[in-house]
């Protein structure tokens, strides 16, 4: 990355960590592009060398909050592909150690934001982010295990309200619980095995 790159780069976060930061106080719609330029530190002119409205800033605020959670796991996507593709039914499986750990991870680590991208869900456009997902990683899973294309919404919307129950009543919490613990909860709630509840 070179001078210009960086200057950019740290710019863009600034606007990105200003924006989030305002969102937590009120919606989008009442928010200035001064009060923006105000909590990053930067003035109009350099908003607008960046971005058309605050519209541009929110769909690159939405991607910093996606490629920030992204980073925290250890897989390339396209591996994600190939495993879809080629690998037994058996290993088809995403409510693991190795998916969870990262994912409740993010979110300890990152509470607020992940409140603010649920707060504003609609807005942020977190509905296509989950569409994107359906589309190229759960639909695949589910025409696998031969569930017939008109259930499959509902089969996912099933789990995936559960999941999101049981990490936000972790968020109530503060995070206090272990991840491990919620991890433990979520993998026998959905796969359904008792055995697999342990006190810690």
């Amino acid at each position: 990355m070179n001078k210009n790159e960086s200057k950019y780069f740290n710019t863009a976060v600034k606007m990105d960590e200003a924006l989030i930061s305002l969102l937590e106080k009120k919606d989008i719609e009442y928010i200035t592009v001064k009060e923006i330029c105000d909590a990053a530190g930067v003035n109009r002119s350099t908003f607008y060398l960046h971005y058309e409205n605050i519209s541009d800033l929110l769909k690159e605020t939405t991607q910093y909050i996606l490629d920030k959670h992204f980073s925290y796991y250890d897989v390339d996507k396209r591996s994600v592909v190939r495993k879809l593709e080629n690998s037994e039914r058996n290993e088809l499986i995403f409510i693991t150690h190795e998916y969870l750990l990262p994912y409740l991870t993010f979110i300890k680590e990152n509470s607020r934001i992940f409140k603010l991208a649920v707060k504003h869900f609609e807005v942020m456009n977190m509905d296509e982010v989950y569409g994107k997902m359906f589309k190229y990683i759960f639909e695949p899973i589910l025409a696998r295990f031969c569930i017939p294309e008109k259930e499959r919404p509902y089969v996912i919307k099933f789990y995936l309200t559960g999941i999101f129950a049981i990490v936000m009543e972790w968020l109530k919490n503060n995070c206090e619980e272990d991840i491990n613990l919620i991890i433990n909860i979520i993998d026998a709630c959905v796969m359904g095995e008792r055995h697999k509840w342990i006190e810690y």
